[in-house]
């Protein structure tokens, strides 16, 4: 990992895409007695998200499941670009990436396991939380220093919006001053 190269790829992100078991969650699913699926969220990857929209890059989420908890976190942080049920990631990738007008030079995008490969692969900024499949975190530009469900995600934005010199000005207008 070369952390100058990683800065430098961040100073480009115009699009970040997710994965998000492992990513967004701590991969745990939960199963109630009647079947369901329960996800955790961490409120402050959710903060990371709106403050990634607040600068202006837009972030979108590819996962193999389908999940109505993915969902409604995703409509809650004004998500509208979301994949689901894509157990073969490419195809959907490249259509996020037309949707909002990038290459995948200017996509960051965090996955933690196998099936994230090959779009890890195409991003021009690959990461991953901590606790990745080690293979998958020795082949990213940059590993966020929290895990998967605990912080990557708000990590990730940090690093990028530092990047980008947006982090500074954007606390202090929606937090300290109120401005946005």
């Amino acid at each position: 990992m070369d952390l100058e190269k990683a800065k430098e790829a961040a100073k480009r992100v115009r699009l970040v895409v997710l994965d998000v078991d492992g990513v967004l969650t701590d991969g745990s699913i939960w199963t109630g007695e009647a079947g369901e699926a329960v996800k955790r969220f961490y409120a402050r990857d959710g903060l990371g998200i709106k403050m990634l929209q607040a600068a202006g890059i837009p972030v979108a989420i590819l996962t193999g499941r389908v999940s109505a908890q993915t969902a409604a976190r995703a409509a809650e942080l004004g998500i509208c670009s979301v994949a689901q049920g894509k157990q073969f990631k490419t195809r959907a990738f490249e259509s996020i990436l037309a949707e909002h007008g990038c290459s995948a030079s200017e996509c960051a995008y965090m996955g933690d396991d196998v099936p994230d490969i090959p779009v890890l692969d195409m991003a021009g900024l690959s990461t991953a939380p901590a606790d990745a499949d080690p293979a998958i975190a020795a082949m990213v530009d940059w590993v966020a220093p929290k895990n998967g469900g605990n912080g990557a995600v708000r990590s990730l934005a940090e690093f990028i919006l530092h990047a980008q010199g947006k982090w500074d000005a954007l606390v202090k207008a929606r937090y300290v001053q109120g401005k946005i």
